[in-house]
């Protein structure tokens, strides 16, 4: 049995309905994956600052080796493995220090930190502010560092440069929209680009 043209026509309207939607909500759920990433690494960056970088921690074997010496190195107590756990065990409880906002021209989703660290007024004007957000945002950190923890302590143990561009994007296989929208907003304010190095 053959469909009318108009059937045809309204068939296919109904199919690419359908598939905009299917990626318009996909689209929403890398979104919020890569949003939760940037601001799991930003909460993380801060926290390892404010630790005094003079603080060590010795880390190695303790065990006595059959020539009398010990495996004992002394690093960084603010990247050493035990301090990282830590932080990681905290550092998705303060998603709900984020907002969401939408890009008005291609709708897509960033998130922002809506409470400053030092008590500083911030702009909010275009964030929004609820529950749902921070609960999906606090949801997506979670999951992010419970698949990725190994990356994570690794990123944070050893890099110090372009952390949440290496992290986000590229291990984790986030999209590299964040990184653009860094870009372009960085160009606005400061006048000119940071080329991350490849």
């Amino acid at each position: 049995m053959k469909m009318s043209y108009p059937l045809q026509s309204l068939a296919r309207c109904v199919l690419l309905v359908l598939l905009v939607s299917h990626c318009q909500g996909a689209r929403q759920g890398q979104d919020l994956k890569c949003g939760a990433c940037r601001a799991m690494v930003d909460e993380m960056e801060w926290a390892i600052s404010q630790v005094d970088p003079k603080k060590m921690i010795q880390t190695g074997s303790f065990r006595i080796n059959p020539d009398g010496s010990q495996s004992i190195r002394e690093v960084p107590f603010a990247r050493s493995e035990g301090n990282l756990l830590e932080l990681m065990e905290e550092v998705c409880e303060r998603m709900k220090d984020y907002g969401e906002r939408v890009d008005p021209t291609t709708s897509r989703k960033t998130y922002e930190r809506v409470t400053s660290r030092n008590g500083k007024s911030m702009d909010l004007s275009e964030a929004k502010l609820d529950s749902r957000v921070t609960s999906s945002l606090k949801y997506a950190c979670e999951t992010i560092v419970e698949q990725h923890e190994d990356e994570v302590i690794e990123f944070f143990a050893h890099e110090t440069d372009n952390v949440k561009d290496k992290l986000c994007s590229k291990r984790t296989g986030m999209p590299l929209y964040y990184l653009i929208q860094y870009m372009i907003l960085t160009t606005r304010d400061y006048g000119s680009i940071p080329i991350p190095p490849p």
